[in-house]
């Protein structure tokens, strides 16, 4: 038989690892090498049981102590090591009858794709959660709260699916492996199946009388309050992770984690590129041609420019260090902002005499386009009679 790893290697840890660290280290593993993401892999199935095999241990601080000491041997019945645990953990796995037992109780057997119960820890499920937050609290950050629902083990019967004060029994159906074994004939001869022990459901245990809170499924749906702190410069579709604010794991596994992804509303001025801001400010004729200082609006509120004689449409200005904060970084990015030159629709007699004369100023003669006024059309009428 091949030696057994060390559980501080098996899990990736340090033997001085805090049990938050060991916890951490056996739900990235244990998902890692679970069965449902590797189907058909025996491989990635043996360093699953040993990936289970070590968090049983190490999980307990008891059972700890004894490895940290004798090492395997601590829980070899052979070895003589006192101290050691026997049947029901994996240290001995005395509880199994074989290797295939051991495989079947985590996997199930081959008929439909029925699981067996796995009586290791189960770390929990992850969650996830769509939070829409203002274009402002993206750029500023701060705290958001909201709430979850997510599967919990049940107060009342501290998640064994009993009321209090009966008792949680292995199944006599299959002897508390979750699965039963049945041998069918074939045209190749008896061909053996494992099957969900429909006695427990796969979970390997009975009870007498089910908890009246849970109904005897030992989890109930509760509903959370969650706050998380929104980094400044946060950005949309971006994912805040909350480690262990998924559900809680089953038989002292580890909780899953929370995944808040985030949501930016669009900013009425506003245009985002990483951390650059875009603008779009319109100024008049005469401030383009004559020069003038403008404000300028921010996210934190008006700043002023200088717009030089002589700009053009559409020019575009930067102004450093308006834009959005850098994500977890100092610095900020920078406001671009694109100068749009407003043509007046509408203009009076006066106006147009003016424009005129600017652009006879300038060596060019214009014809104004449009109806004329009634002085206007006499003046002309009176004008051609004089010729005549």
């Amino acid at each position: 038989m091949a030696e057994k790893r060390d559980y501080y290697e098996v899990l990736g840890v340090k033997k001085d690892a805090s049990a938050d660290e060991i916890k951490r280290a056996f739900r990235q593993q244990a998902k890692k090498y679970h069965p449902d993401m590797n189907p058909g892999d025996k491989e990635a199935e043996a360093k699953f049981k040993e990936v289970n095999e070590a968090y049983e241990v190490l999980s307990d601080d008891t059972k700890r102590a004894q490895y940290d000491q004798f090492g395997h041997a601590a829980f070899d019945q052979s070895a003589g090591a006192g101290g050691g645990y026997s049947s029901g953990g994996f240290g001995g796995f005395g509880g199994f009858g074989g290797f295939d037992d051991i495989l079947n109780s985590f996997f199930g057997g081959a008929a439909g794709g029925s699981r067996a119960r796995r009586n290791g820890p189960e770390p929990g499920n992850d969650l996830r959660y769509d939070l829409t937050i203002s274009f402002e609290e993206a750029a500023f950050g701060g705290k958001k709260t909201f709430s979850i629902q997510r599967s919990e083990n049940c107060e009342a019967c501290k998640g064994t699916g009993a009321k209090d004060g009966t008792k949680v029994h292995t199944c006599p159906h299959c002897n508390g492996s979750g699965v039963v074994r049945s041998v069918q004939n074939s045209i190749f001869g008896q061909v053996s199946q494992m099957t969900t022990c429909p006695n427990c459901k796969g979970e390997g245990t009975v009870i007498d009388e089910p908890c009246p809170s849970c109904r005897g499924r030992g989890r109930v749906n509760r509903t959370r309050s969650i706050t998380v702190n929104v980094p400044a410069g946060i950005d949309d579709g971006q994912t805040i992770s909350l480690g262990g604010q998924g559900e809680p794991g089953r038989r002292g596994g580890p909780a899953g984690d929370l995944y808040v992804v985030i949501h930016v509303r669009p900013h009425k001025l506003f245009k985002r590129k990483g951390y650059d801001l875009y603008l779009d400010k319109t100024i008049s004729f005469a401030t383009a041609a004559l020069g003038e200082t403008i404000a300028i609006p921010t996210l934190e509120g008006d700043t002023t420019y200088d717009v030089q004689p002589g700009t053009q449409p559409e020019t575009t200005v930067k102004i450093p260090g308006r834009g959005i904060q850098r994500l977890r970084q100092n610095g900020k990015g920078d406001l671009y902002v694109k100068l749009k030159v407003e043509v007046p629709k509408r203009l009076s007699e006066k106006q147009k005499r003016l424009l005129v004369e600017f652009e006879e100023e300038s060596g060019r003669k214009i014809e104004p386009k449009g109806k004329k006024g009634f002085f206007e059309k006499l003046k002309d009428k009176i004008d051609d009679m004089a010729e005549d």
